[in-house]
């Protein structure tokens, strides 16, 4: 059975007026076409507000007081063609406006790196991570911050940011990825402190040593790669799969991590759902699994000391 077949975008325009009113009928075309989120959404409302906020060049969190404003009508036809790219495409919303957001920080982002969505933003933003009580007790006791795997730099970005005397080296493969990671860079104001490099994993560094290694490395394995639905087959393949069992980068990672962490230092580590395998992969180390508002047990903490012993 096919897809019911969209209206014109120029007759969708001339019957719609308000923000409510292109809210709702993008709503009602997710969800009559099926999306799938996971974008920087999780459901139909948030996507559809999301692009109508961002097409708007509204704040992306302050829905209520724009409801009933009247839009022009380059506005509404702008919209939903949006709308309709979305649906017909399936590209996440975030590719169709060349925008994301960590926690209220904007990023930019297309096809050559994925959608950011780690959890390690949020850890690196809470007090669960830095704070008297937290694993890091002196943000300013951070000189040196490695980001793995990098994809846009957001990471290595909000690290600066939560680290205000480190400076930052960020990784990836990519030569691509690495060019939206320099816009992003640029954008911060940050770019003083954050190096980016080109190469498989440790390989450009040079036996450097950092307080705090952080990544979100391709951690999906190949039944989960194969069952991906559309919207995810428009990311870098490179920057999600990982293997049979997910932790092909993963085992890299915590093997060569040792040689390239401070004394005192440790590894934050994002693996997805793949903490079984990891932990009967590595049953000898120690894994300390962090939650966050969104996730449970999906980032991992170990210090160098522990891998040591290992």
């Amino acid at each position: 059975m096919s897809d019911p077949a969209l209206p014109p975008v120029d007759t969708v325009a001339d019957d719609l007026s308000t923000v409510r009113d292109l809210l709702r009928y993008a709503v009602s075309r997710f969800r009559e076409f099926d999306l799938v989120f996971g974008h920087g959404t999780t459901n139909a409302i948030d996507e559809a507000a999301f692009i109508v906020l961002e097409g708007l060049h509204l704040p992306i969190d302050r829905l209520d007081p724009f409801l009933d404003a009247r839009l022009t009508r380059a506005e509404r036809a702008r919209l939903v063609e949006l709308v309709h790219r979305r649906v017909t495409t399936r590209k996440p919303a975030a590719y169709l406006l060349g925008r994301t957001y960590i926690r209220g920080i904007p990023f930019r982002v297309d096809e050559r790196v994925i959608v950011p969505r780690s959890y390690l933003g949020e850890l690196l933003l809470s007090d669960a991570l830095v704070g008297e009580e937290a694993f890091i007790s002196d943000a300013e006791a951070i000189g040196s911050v490695l980001d793995l795997c990098t994809g846009s730099g957001c990471l290595a970005i909000i690290a600066a940011m939560t680290f205000p005397d480190a400076l930052v080296d960020a990784v990836d493969l990519s030569p691509e990825a690495l060019e939206v990671a320099a816009l992003n860079v640029a954008d911060s104001g940050l770019a003083d402190r954050i190096s980016l490099h080109r190469g498989d994993l440790f390989a450009p560094l040079a036996g450097r040593r950092y307080d705090l290694i952080i990544s979100n490395p391709p951690y999906v394995d190949a039944e989960a790669m194969a069952a991906l639905p559309p919207e995810y087959l428009h990311e870098p393949r490179m920057a999600l799969a990982a293997g049979e069992d997910g932790l092909d980068v993963v085992r890299r990672i915590l093997a060569d991590a040792p040689r390239h962490l401070a004394a005192g230092g440790a590894l934050l580590c994002e693996v997805g759902t793949d903490r079984p395998a990891l932990e009967e992969a590595f049953p000898d180390l120690p894994f300390l699994w962090l939650d966050t508002v969104e996730s449970e047990a999906e980032v991992f903490w170990i210090t160098a000391e522990q891998l040591s012993r290992a």
